[in-house]
């Protein structure tokens, strides 16, 4: 069967390329015109230039194609609002109509847990409210989600939505690799007791969840919750990522409020001198609030089952890590902050 499959590059895509090729099948990547797509090459993927934000270039890279697994997006980069629309809402608009075009049996969307917002303290399930928190990720990732949810009614295209946890594993430099970087360093903090759930996922399971919502035959028309039900605290993944990297535990609490608060004002220093801010909002609510999802509905419909325990996946993850992960070169430096094909000038 050939597969589309969008953000190849990162992390989530590289682990599911894997399995969708030991599977058998022939996996068409679309790549931004200025992605480096030799590693692709060289794994024997079939490279289409392309950009979801530019409706005129995606049908090439969906001739033919039965399966189309939509992973790219814009995430963790400072970039305005509208750009976060043009790629998670607009992006994606453009790809599913262009599947209904070229007659694509099935289609997965790929949503956020951010999508229900941050700090509920309980078990959110598919059916509950979203009430993205004021961020343009999660407020893009739930536009998206949202109108894919009203374009499949009418729609002869299989389709599903997944909405991962915070995934993690080797060449993880977003999360993972930021948080060994500190512990290692001695500087890292926790953000109140360090009680609370940390909404992470290996990828592998992950991986999982994509694989059951492209080929079972329950998954279409339905929306998933997929991440590992069996959270650890914040306390508990940052003292074991500080063993395993010989760095040193966090005692340093400081209070949620004034950090939350604060990230505010850093965001805006940050936009001021044109810098990194040393912590956004979104961060202080990911690391310091209670967060947590049932996959019961997975679970129960698909088989879905979290297979690698967080523990074992931060072991994992280390390896990469202490084998100088983070000093390796990009696959791709510049995607996320490409021009956009599709904006307006």
């Amino acid at each position: 069967m050939k597969v589309l499959l969008t953000g190849a590059t990162g992390l989530l895509g590289s682990h599911l390329l894997q399995a969708l090729q030991q599977r058998g099948e022939h996996v068409r990547a679309l790549v931004l015109p200025v992605e480096n797509a030799s590693k692709l090459e060289a794994q024997g993927v079939e490279i289409v230039r392309g950009d979801v934000t530019d409706a005129s270039t995606l049908a090439p890279a969906l001739k033919d194609i039965e399966l189309t697994i939509h992973l790219a997006g814009m995430m963790g980069v400072d970039r305005p609002l509208a750009d976060y629309r043009l790629v998670n809402v607009t992006g994606t608009e453009n790809l599913y109509r262009a599947a209904q075009e070229a007659g694509v049996r099935r289609f997965v969307h790929t949503s956020s847990h951010t999508v229900y917002g941050l700090g509920h303290g309980r078990f959110l399930k598919e059916e509950d409210e979203l009430r993205p928190d004021n961020d343009p990720y999660s407020i893009t990732k739930t536009e998206g989600d949202i109108l894919l949810r009203r374009l499949m009614q009418d729609s002869k295209v299989e389709t599903v939505i997944l909405r991962p946890g915070t995934f993690f594993g080797p060449g993880d430099r977003l999360h993972y690799g930021r948080m060994a970087q500190r512990v290692k360093a001695g500087k890292g903090l926790l953000i109140g007791r360090g009680k609370n759930a940390l909404p992470f996922c290996y990828v592998t399971d992950i991986v999982q969840g994509f694989l059951l919502a492209a080929y079972h035959e329950n998954a279409p028309g339905n929306v998933y919750n997929i991440t590992n039900d069996r959270p650890l605290t914040q306390q508990e993944i940052f003292n074991a990522i500080a063993d395993d990297v010989q760095g040193k535990r966090p005692t340093l609490h400081l209070p949620y409020y004034p950090i939350f608060y604060g990230a505010f004002v850093a965001k805006a220093l940050a936009d001021l001198t044109h810098t990194k801010p040393l912590v956004t909002p979104l961060g202080a609510m990911m690391f310091g609030t209670d967060n947590k999802h049932s996959v019961d509905k997975a679970r129960r419909e698909l088989g879905y089952e979290p297979a690698v325990e967080l523990r074992d996946g931060l072991k994992l993850a280390a390896a990469w890590f202490n084998a100088g992960g983070m000093d390796q070169p990009l696959v791709t430096q510049a995607s996320q902050y490409a021009p956009l094909g599709g904006a307006k000038s």
